[in-house]
Order: C-alpha cells, then structure tokens, then sequence
C-alpha cells in the first residue's frame, strides 16, 4: 500500500511538473521584451539572455532543458538573474509565520466548534456558531481585510497598516520577532476567522454521520457518560474527513494567501506570485507553483499514510 501510494504521488508530481512548464507558455509574449522594455538590446544580447532564462528553442527543447535543470535541483534564475531558489528561501519564512500559524488555529478552533455543534444540532450553540463562521467564510477576503484596516489600524491605530516590520525599527532578538507578530495581528485575523467555517463545516457533517452509528447507541446502553461517548467512540471516527482538510490546507499553506498578503503588502509567497505573473516571470512562477503543487502532494500522501491509524477500516491487505 505504502509503495503503491508513494508511486501515485510521484507519477501526479510528474504530471503537474509537465502541465506547470507549458500552462505559462500559453501566454503569447514575450518576457525578455517586457522586462527590458525601453532599453535598447541588441539580437545577440537577446539571444543571450533568452538562452540563460531558457527560453530559446521549440516548446519541447524548453521542456527538455527544464527537466534537466529540476533533476540537478535547479529551478533556474527570474528575469532579474536572481536565483529561483534564493526568492523563493527569502519569502517562505514570511508566509509560515502567517499562514503556518493561522492554520493550525483555525484546524483545532474548527474542528472544536464542528464538534460542538453537530454533538447537538439544532442547538442554540449550533445554530450560532454556524450561522457566523459561514458568514464570515463568504465574505471577501480583500473585504473583511480593508474592513479591519480601517477599524483597528486606519481610524484607530492599534496595528500597523501593512509590512512584516517598521522601516526605521532598530529591534532585535526576541522583540523583532514580537514586532513581526505584531505586524500580522490583523492578517492573521482575517485567516483565521475568516475559514473557521471550512473546518466546522466539514466536523458537523462528520459528526451528524457518526452519531447514528450503533456502535454509539451499544456504549451509551454500557452506562458511558454522553462526554465519554462523544470523546472517545464518535470523535475518533469522526475525524477522517478533517483530517484530508488538514492536509490539504498545510500544503496550501505554502503559497500564502494572495489577497491577504496583497491587502496587507506582506513580503511573502503571495506577494511573490502577483509579482511575478505581472512580468510574467517564467522561472519563478514555475518555482512558485513547483513548490506548492509538491507540498500538497507530499501533504495528500502523509494524510493518506496516516489513515489507517485513525481507522483501521481503510487498510488493504
């Protein structure tokens, strides 16, 4: 089971890595010319710089030589000769501080509040819990954004308005690091609060399924409290559904959240994105999309794996 899933990730890697290069060459442009517009280059310059950036030749000797590069672990250079890798190393801590950190709040804030209120549904806890996180989680990122912006860092300045740190900000140490947080008190809060309805959403609907099971109706006849019942027999198997949520989140994580980051001009993945499809920027925009589309696989097959832990039910001979 374990080879054969370890087979299917790598053969849906290959897969994105293919549909990754030739997605950006649909685009009819040219991106040496809009990066150097204005200066005057010459053809064997251009040549030159179309080579470095490879992005001479047909699609395929494209295609050839960037799978070339990826099997040296090379994912090539931006537009401004700057190693791939090297932006990419610069902006991830960023985005994990974020995105890393909400995700986790909001999964076990969720996952409490689903767990609440498909216990008892059609409580008054049920009903009001789900009715705010589903209002919140159709909101508009970009909205509830500009919306807390102008409450807590516009018309009263508890925040900063945007950024990771203060320019003229001399801090080090263990205050830098409380500065930063600082700087993502607001972002954090539209993540968090703003998806709390994805996971609750999803725990509800796991626990109403669950809880007509017999196997709940067999512990209760044993005399187990209603706290026991729910905790241990109705929870647990409750969870695998949250469980791919979790996986599927952590490996999105990676790219950042695009219109927070935008919103609140955060330097991290996001940013980086609409950066550089503005170019557009071949290399990194593969870069980018490489690293998300492997750290979702990587996070579906961990998910996977752990599967049978939770429920022996899914295991194969």
């Amino acid at each position: 089971m374990i080879v054969r899933k370890i087979g299917v990730a790598i053969g849906t890697l290959f897969v994105v890595v293919t549909a990754n290069f030739f997605l950006f060459r649909v685009v009819q442009t040219d991106p040496v010319a809009a990066v150097y517009r204005g200066r005057n280059l010459s053809e064997a310059k251009k040549a030159e710089l179309e080579e470095r950036f490879n992005l001479n030749g047909s699609k395929l000797d494209q295609y050839v030589g960037y799978l070339e590069q990826l099997s040296h672990g090379n994912l090539g250079y931006t537009l401004n000769s700057q190693p791939v890798s090297s932006e990419i190393a610069e902006k991830l801590p960023t985005t994990l501080k974020l995105v890393g950190t909400t995700t986790i709040l909001t999964a076990v804030i969720g996952i409490w509040l689903g767990i609440r209120a498909g216990w008892r549904p059609r409580s008054k806890f049920d009903r009001i819990t789900t009715g705010i996180t589903m209002f919140f989680y159709s909101t508009s990122d970009a909205f509830f954004g500009l919306a807390l912006l102008y409450l807590f860092a516009s018309k009263n300045p508890w925040f900063p308005t945007g950024g990771l740190i203060d320019p003229n900000s001399t801090a080090t140490g263990l205050n830098r690091i409380l500065e930063q947080f600082h700087h993502l008190v607001l972002p954090g809060t539209v993540l968090v609060i703003g998806y709390l309805g994805q996971y609750s959403l999803v725990q509800r609907a796991a626990m109403l399924e669950t809880s007509g099971e017999d196997y709940l109706t067999l512990a209760r006849a044993k005399g187990l409290r209603d706290s026991l019942v729910r905790r241990r027999h109705a929870v647990p198997n409750a969870l695998l559904p949250s469980i791919t949520l979790i996986a599927l989140n952590v490996g999105y994580t990676i790219g950042g959240a695009i219109i927070v980051e935008t919103t609140f001009s955060i330097p991290g993945i996001g940013s980086e994105l609409v950066r550089a499809a503005k170019g557009p920027d071949y290399a990194l925009l593969q870069g980018i999309f490489l690293l998300i589309s492997a750290a979702v696989i990587a996070a579906t097959l961990i998910a996977d794996l752990l599967y049978p832990r939770f429920d022996p039910r899914v295991r194969t001979p």
